[in-house]
């Protein structure tokens, strides 16, 4: 540790000239990840319903659709309109009712439950179809041109609509969270640390690692959106302790040591040996996420694991360097500390445990039960503002034409037409649906095929499958629609055992289903793993489970909340918010139990060692859990995305709750647990049981 402290401090102007450089790598590899807008990409690809996708995509050539909502615009200009959009790259068919008409067949001798579905108050619908999938970047192009053609008159709804709208309000929202985040946290440790420059260097320091993590993002190939937008913050709020400990270290290393530089190489030192074992256990809390199986976790738990990586890296080589190269600056602009010394928190805390392990016992039941019934929804046009274009085009669909959610059934093409209209029929007396429409519906009123145009009889079936439209009522990812796709399932099996139900709605019921198993799997994953690590950091049997009761407890009342307060989370919010928060703090408790064992050991009463533990470190937790509430706080007021705003917010909470639950309950925790925890930890069996 000595000897790197050493070369750090001699090549300090040469590793600063590197890592600068190495941003010019970072941002060209930022530019060229690609940013992922769709959730449903994450689903796993053998799920029947994403099957189901792939078979529209290669056999239909229907990767992707959009219904244009046409107001009040008369045949020919349809007809015209439909001209111009199969001119546009990607599209592969255009199809309304217009077609029909125009083809000779009377309005009338349309089936009443088409005609009806399909004009409302002169308004009638369009179906665009795209060869590719919904967030390929040539389905998003040949959106973007269709809505360029079209006017006011149209309105163009589906996912891809969404997905475009999504990616233009993220993109301009991103550079402002970040901008937040770093005014809160510098607001933040100018309060906190003794310098006006040491917050600038510190922060300096973070933002390199965030651009080096961003930029490493290119080996992945892709990321979400939303491991874009709270990637740099969160690892901002993470690894700011880390810098905090070096230059704190660095400061009180410059009292006893000859030189700056010694100051610094035995800094250095202490550091890399204290932040090991802390950031182990932060990196194993994001790469539980990798058990999902719905992938966005694995890639929010990759990139969030690089970015503590990172920071680790850049505190113990960067940072020294910047210190060390700007000394005369940080002295010359030194001021008292403002942040108090918490000294009454500590004697209450000291004075009062025993009603502390009461005020636990008493609010674990109730933060348990809200945590457990907090509302989930998954429906994602509700993370959205309600004045996008796409929201707004969905929603005119549901109002006007009762289209809320659309499935895609696809069954044999050689079924009898007479057995597929029965098979329609029980589909259609089941509760929430609409109506069905494919091409049996249409043989049913005596039109043959001959009449019908080859691109709309083209839509409803191939060579193999005939594809049949069902519109259902009911809300996306709600119980009553899953319900309703587990019947429809039930009745086509029956007609045809390989049918598949594909569309939004079976996906999404895919996705409430997969998010349900992932949000008790990967708590227990992020749970064992860290307990694993603090068996061997801390060589203890029993404060392992003493450390994850006391943040488990925090999480417990941060989720609990939302239920109390009649708050509905995003499902992504609800999966992920345990383990960000389980790994990011659990080095808050790390540390004070960590100068308690030092304590105990050294022949200290357990009063005495958790006194001094608890007094050396409250400081330390508040400014860092301080840090990693500004970053995240402004950040969930601010964005317009529910997604990013809600996971923000719960972790801007989760962190104060965090640092409270540490600061309180755990001091409390080891008092009553002292003789156990000597009695199970490695190197303690002999240390004073008096006091």
């Amino acid at each position: 540790m000595h000897k790197f402290g050493q070369f750090i401090c001699k090549h300090r102007k040469i590793i600063l000239i590197i890592a600068f450089l190495l941003l010019i790598p970072s941002v060209i590899g930022m530019k060229a990840t690609k940013i992922n807008y769709d959730i449903l990409v994450y689903l796993p690809d053998d799920v029947e319903t994403i099957q189901g996708e792939k078979i529209l995509a290669e056999d239909f050539h229907m990767g992707a659709f959009s219904v244009v909502i046409l107001e009040n615009m008369p045949t020919k200009d349809i007809l015209t309109l439909e001209d111009k959009i199969k001119e546009i790259d990607n599209v592969e068919k255009v199809a309304s009712i217009a077609d029909v008409i125009g083809a000779g067949v009377p309005v009338e001798m349309l089936p009443d439950t088409i005609k009806n579905h399909l004009y409302k108050e002169n308004n009638t619908i369009m179906l665009v179809t795209f060869k590719e999938q919904i967030s390929s970047d040539s389905t998003m192009e040949a959106v973007g041109k269709l809505r360029d053609i079209t006017d006011e008159r149209c309105k163009v709804s589906g996912m891809t609509a969404t997905v475009i709208d999504t990616r233009a309000l993220s993109d301009s929202e991103v550079a402002i969270y970040v901008m937040i985040a770093v005014a809160l946290c510098l607001l933040v440790l100018e309060i906190a640390l003794d310098s006006y420059l040491a917050p600038i260097l510190l922060l300096l320091n973070i933002g390199i690692a965030v651009l080096y993590n961003m930029g490493s993002n290119v080996i992945l190939g892709q990321t979400s959106y939303i491991t874009k937008a709270i990637s740099a913050v969160l690892q901002l709020g993470v690894t700011m302790d880390f810098a905090i400990f070096l230059y704190h270290s660095y400061m009180q290393e410059k009292e006893t040591a000859s030189s700056n530089d010694e100051a610094m190489e035995n800094a250095i030192g202490k550091t890399l040996i204290s932040v090991i074992g802390s950031s182990l256990t932060t990196i194993a809390g994001f790469l539980a996420l990798c058990s999902m199986n719905l992938t966005l976790g694995r890639d929010i738990g990759l990139v969030m694991a690089k970015g503590v990586l990172f920071g680790v890296i850049c505190v113990v080589t960067v940072l020294p360097a910047m210190i060390l190269q700007f000394n005369t600056l940080i002295e010359k602009t030194k001021h008292k500390e403002i942040l108090p010394k918490f000294t009454h928190i500590k004697n209450f805390v000291m004075k009062h445990y025993k009603a502390i392990i009461v005020a636990f016992l008493i609010i674990l039941p109730i933060a348990f039960y809200g945590y457990r019934h907090t509302d989930i929804y998954y429906n994602l046009d509700k993370s959205l503002p309600k004045d996008l274009p796409s929201v707004s085009a969905n929603n005119e669909l549901k109002e006007k034409f009762n289209m809320v959610s659309m499935e895609l059934l696809l069954v044999d093409k050689n079924i009898p037409t007479y057995q597929t209209n029965q098979m329609l029929s029980e589909i259609e007396s089941l509760d929430g649906i609409e109506w069905t429409m494919g091409y049996s519906k249409i043989a049913e009123r005596g039109i043959p095929k001959e009449i019908l145009p080859e691109n709309v009889l083209s839509v409803f079936q191939n060579d193999k499958y005939q594809m049949i439209l069902i519109n259902s009522k009911y809300e996306m990812a709600t119980d009553e629609l899953n319900d309703q796709v587990t019947k429809v399932n039930e009745i086509i099996k029956k007609y045809d055992e390989n049918a598949i139900l594909a569309g939004e709605g079976p996906l999404m019921k895919d996705l409430v289903e997969i998010s349900n198993h992932d949000f008790n799997s990967v708590n227990i994953v992020s749970i064992a793993v860290i307990f694993v690590i603090m068996f061997f950091v801390l060589r203890s049997a029993s404060l392992p489970f003493i450390l994850i009761a006391v943040i488990e407890f925090a999480i417990f009342i941060n989720m609990g909340i939302p239920y109390y307060t009649h708050v509905e989370l995003p499902f992504v919010a609800s999966i992920v918010i345990g383990t960000i928060q389980l790994g990011a703090t659990i080095d808050y408790a790390i540390l004070i139990t960590t100068k308690y064992i030092v304590g105990r050991k050294g022949g200290k009463t357990k009063q005495e060692a958790i006194d001094e533990a608890l007094g050396t470190s409250i400081g330390s937790i508040a400014i860092s859990g301080l840090c990693f509430f500004g970053a995240t706080f402004g950040v969930g007021m601010y964005s317009q995305i529910e997604m990013i705003g809600s996971l923000c917010t719960l972790m801007s909470r989760g962190a104060i709750i965090s640092m409270l639950c540490v600061i309180t309950v755990l001091p409390s925790f080891l008092m009553v647990f002292d003789k156990l925890i000597c009695h199970t930890t490695i190197g303690m069996k002999n240390v004073r049981k008096e006091g």
